[in-house]
């Protein structure tokens, strides 16, 4: 049985909502971020990075990052592609995503990752948010007269998903962005959805 550790309201909500939808019994395990449970030795010998979300595999093996666990998540659930152009254009969404959307989240949140200097974690932060919210105005694109990230339902969506609630976190003009508001509420309209939103207490 997979066992997923994650925290509430964090990237890992993606694998959370994916393992809803498989329907296949699994065990989360929730982690307080804000008490440093990820940083404890117990979960760092799980996972070095000290952070969520980690998946234990059937076997007993840890799988951390979302760039790897929502394509074996994925293929296990039949919820990504199976052609090579669209396993490739997937894997291309997964980075762009881990790599350029997350992270200038990151700058708002935690500008000490950046620098030592207290003085410039404003213009981070600020540059951050600039930078984020530019990103989801391409997500928003990427939606334009369709209704899911690709050519159906996957584990795409559910990692865009996460971003949405974030931008409503930082209180931009989320209603702005159409497209992603639409998709928002398609996938609100999912039952695993609607469980994982419950369960972690996300605002969206």
């Amino acid at each position: 049985m997979l066992t997923l550790y994650y925290g509430p309201g964090a990237c890992s909500m993606a694998s959370h909502i994916v393992l809803e939808e498989s329907g296949e019994k699994y065990e989360p395990r929730r982690m307080d971020l804000a008490k440093g449970e990820q940083r404890t030795d117990s979960y760092l010998k799980l996972n070095p990075l000290g952070r969520v979300p980690l998946l234990i595999l059937d076997d007993g093996e840890p799988l951390p990052e979302n760039t790897a666990i929502l394509p074996y998540l994925g293929k296990r659930f039949g919820l990504w592609p199976t052609d090579p152009k669209g396993e490739a254009k997937a894997l291309s969404t997964v980075g762009f995503f881990a790599s350029s959307v997350h992270p200038a989240h990151a700058h708002v949140g935690r500008p000490e990752r950046y620098t030592a200097d207290a003085s410039a974690h404003p213009g981070i932060k600020e540059q951050g948010l600039k930078t984020f919210h530019g990103h989801l105005k391409q997500i928003d694109g990427m939606l334009a007269g369709r209704e899911w990230i690709g050519n159906k339902y996957s584990v795409l969506d559910p990692y865009a998903f996460v971003f949405y609630t974030w931008g409503v976190r930082r209180e931009l003009p989320m209603g702005e962005l159409k497209n992603y508001t639409a998709h928002k509420d398609r996938m609100l309209k999912r039952a695993a959805t609607q469980r994982v939103v419950e369960d972690e207490k996300v605002k969206v």
